[in-house]
């Protein structure tokens, strides 16, 4: 008997190694960077070589896992912590009692997440004297400065010289750390008699300097100008985020890229707490028979939103199944309606297509479209179509571009569209930003986008065209 509990422990930490990415398990190692010698966790490759090691050293066994479910809690990854017997509420209410993982190492990693690709190149150039090309990532940055000794617990000064020139509220979480620090250490400064905290309050508290995903979906709010009504986020689950993934078609072009744009977009509605699922090529029976059953998904009425990936072909008004047929985009979210779908009434329902509506573009090289047929002359813009927009409150619909237009995906990097949306995501969310801010500020990264590849094929080869 014995014997059959330590294998059924086993096969659900294997479960949980399963569904984590590589960027999970580097998340995963520098967390315990505390626990384990850093000698060690270099030789380390998987979640599963990291939990024997937990076992080795007496932190994790099958009676005390809390372990692994704080860990899985701070990378955001909710949807695992019920392989082990947790939920969000439950680590929250035992993090202060059994937590294993510094303030310290919290607030390093919760300042990598807010920090972008982007951001962290423009740290390497500013600092290309001090640290190895090898550096990927911020992490790895913070780990190099580490070892050099620039940067500990107690030596935060250059940590702040590396954050100040991206974003003040990087350098607000490092000098909340600082004060939260100095107020533990001196209980008794300033000692006012402790109440009881709220839930609201322990977890504010507990999650020191995070930038959490929580933000996007309170701030996703129904404005008027007297009163900001906002959506009730407080639900069981975050929600389902489906995400169609038509890449290989009877007659159309092949969607290179498009692979790239489905993981990008699992890993950040995961990131987010969505459960996450990827359909590839289907068609459109298939498509229909899969919203059916997501119209009546149970988990639904625990949830707090639904959301909608459908990255394929497309022509004004609909999407194309990967059997070539058109789908109008108006009966996409018509299956999410409150009478179709009661348990998402009154909840935000958000749909994000890449997908061309129509064929006039301006095309440079790599550079593809997402159309029927990307070689025939592009007709005039037509107007935006009606059917594609809904007739019921609740729904954001975002599309890769405006009626008439192909909308651009690069062969080797993904769309332009759906890249831009996942960066901005993870660069905004953290910093509180709503989602119609973070919508507008995608708008202008594609635009960029489009301008700088038209400057630089105006250099080499003359203006873009179609």
């Amino acid at each position: 008997m014995e014997d059959d509990n330590n294998v059924d422990f086993h096969q659900k930490l294997l479960s949980i190694d399963e569904k984590l990415e590589l960027e999970d398990i580097e998340s995963l190692k520098f967390l315990c960077s505390d626990l384990i010698t850093p000698k060690t966790l270099e030789g380390i490759k998987s979640a599963h070589q990291l939990f024997q090691k937990f076992m080795d050293e007496d932190l994790l066994n099958k009676e005390d896992c809390f372990l692994v479910a704080e860990l899985l809690f701070l990378i955001k990854q909710y949807y695992l912590l019920q392989n082990i017997g947790y939920t969000k509420e439950k680590v929250l209410q035992e993090l202060s009692t059994k937590g294993k993982i510094s303030s310290y190492r919290v607030m390093l990693y919760n300042l990598s997440e807010e920090v972008t690709q982007l951001d962290f190149e423009y740290i390497k150039f500013l600092m290309h004297k001090d640290i190895p090309k090898t550096l990927t990532s911020f992490l790895s940055l913070l780990r190099h400065m580490e070892k050099q000794e620039l940067l500990s617990e107690n030596n935060l000064e250059m940590l702040v010289k590396v954050c100040q020139p991206l974003s003040s509220n990087l350098t607000k979480r490092i000098s909340q750390y600082k004060n939260e620090k100095k107020e533990s250490e001196n209980p008794l400064e300033g000692h006012v008699p402790e109440q009881p905290l709220s839930k609201a309050q322990e977890e504010k508290k507990l999650s020191v300097a995070s930038g959490t995903a929580e933000s996007l979906w309170e701030a996703f709010a129904k404005e008027n100008t007297e009163e900001t009504e906002q959506y009730m986020m407080g639900h069981r689950h975050r929600g389902l985020c489906l995400i169609f993934n038509n890449f290989q078609f009877q007659t159309m072009n092949f969607r290179e890229g498009s692979c790239k744009d489905a993981v990008e977009l699992r890993s950040v509605f995961k990131w987010l707490g969505f459960t996450v699922t990827i359909h590839d090529n289907t068609t459109k029976d298939e498509m229909e028979r899969i919203l059916t059953q997501c119209r009546t998904n149970p988990e639904h009425k625990d949830s707090d939103c639904f959301v909608c990936c459908v990255l394929t072909h497309g022509e004004s008004g609909s999407v194309f199944s990967s059997d070539e047929k058109s789908i109008a985009i108006h009966d996409l979210t018509s299956y999410f309606m409150a009478h179709q779908c009661p348990g998402l009434m009154d909840k935000p329902k958000l749909f994000f297509l890449q997908a061309c509506q129509g064929m006039e573009i301006q095309e440079g090289v790599p550079l593809e479209a997402d159309a029927r047929n990307a070689s025939i002359s592009p007709p005039a813009p037509k107007k935006i179509p009606q059917r594609c927009i809904p007739t019921e409150a609740d729904f954001l619909l975002g599309l890769a571009t405006v009626d008439g237009c192909c909308a651009i995906r690069n062969r080797m990097k993904g769309s332009w569209y759906i890249q831009a949306l996942c960066h901005q995501l993870k660069r905004l969310v953290p910093r509180k930003e709503d989602i119609l801010t973070i919508l507008t500020v995608v708008n202008d990264e594609v635009t960029w986008s489009f301008e700088l590849a038209e400057e630089e094929f105006i250099q080499r080869r003359g203006p873009l065209s179609w």
